[in-house]
């Protein structure tokens, strides 16, 4: 099965060398340039929506770029020519609205419910697309809605789809924000055991960026002293990665949380 590099997979299409190239980029938080190597296929509609995906997560990992992002989602709207790519666009307005709402930079709340929704009745139930619709419904519906029963169902139908349609990437978001909850229910074992998934996974596609984040949450779920080992090798990776993702500094800063009291959660990227 062909992916592309915003699918969240993390795995390129074939041995597609323009994917290759942009997946080990935006796997080292390098959005900018991975978007500029599709910026001469913005004509195509699934280009277009890669790279507008690209610059969306890079306002998530990095609170900035903002204006670009928005740009390159106007280009995607604009060239979407079916259901399936205006839902997709629609997808990828509902998740620069919550960055920006989940960030504080902008209330736009309204605005990710109604793109997501749009997104909804767009995609066809078996659409590649869904599942990671459906995380994304899960995050608004988590830290925007304030409703963890249907965050939590979103979630595991987005597990369930990305095991499916064979997304690791995905899997391994899907892992950190069920890990996420149940220990916040106190389920610590049920959450070691979904932050270990979620770090395997993304050890084994190279995804250097969320590496940090993931041992971070798993340091939470552990004693000392392999709490602050994990933690320890998370700040080194978020200082090689120059401060990135900006949400996990407070979840780093020597002064931790005890075990069992987790900081915010963080924003997610998919």
């Amino acid at each position: 099965m062909a992916h592309t590099a915003m699918s969240g997979s993390g795995t390129t299409a074939g041995d597609d060398p323009l994917q290759t190239a942009v997946w080990r980029l935006r796997s080292r938080g390098c959005w900018t340039d991975a978007a500029a190597l599709l910026a001469p296929h913005a004509a195509d509609p699934a280009a277009a929506l890669e790279r507008a995906g690209l610059l969306v997560e890079r306002c998530l990992f990095t609170c900035d770029g903002w204006a670009e992002a928005e740009d390159a989602l106007r280009t995607a709207e604009a060239a979407a020519g079916d259901d399936e790519e205006r839902g997709g666009a629609a997808s990828e307005r509902g998740r620069l609205a919550y960055a920006a709402t989940r960030l504080g930079v902008r209330d736009r709340a309204d605005e990710a419910r109604s793109a997501l929704g749009r997104a909804t009745a767009l995609l066809a139930p078996s659409s590649p697309r869904r599942p990671l619709l459906d995380f994304r419904r899960g995050l608004v519906a988590e830290h925007i809605t304030d409703a963890p029963q249907a965050a939590r169902a979103a979630y595991e139908r987005a597990h369930a789809g990305a095991a499916a349609h064979e997304d690791p990437l995905l899997l391994s978001f899907t892992w950190q924000q069920l890990a996420g909850i149940a220990l916040r229910e106190g389920e610590s074992a049920q959450a070691r055991h979904g932050f270990a998934e979620c770090l395997r996974i993304r050890e084994e596609l190279g995804y250097l960026i969320g590496t940090a984040p993931a041992l971070a949450g798993l340091a939470d779920c552990e004693p000392e002293p392999e709490a602050g080992r994990l933690r320890a090798e998370a700040r080194r990776l978020f200082r090689l990665l120059g401060g990135v993702p900006v949400w996990l500094s407070p979840q780093l800063s020597p002064a931790v949380p005890p075990q069992g009291s987790p900081v915010r959660p963080e924003p997610s990227a998919p």
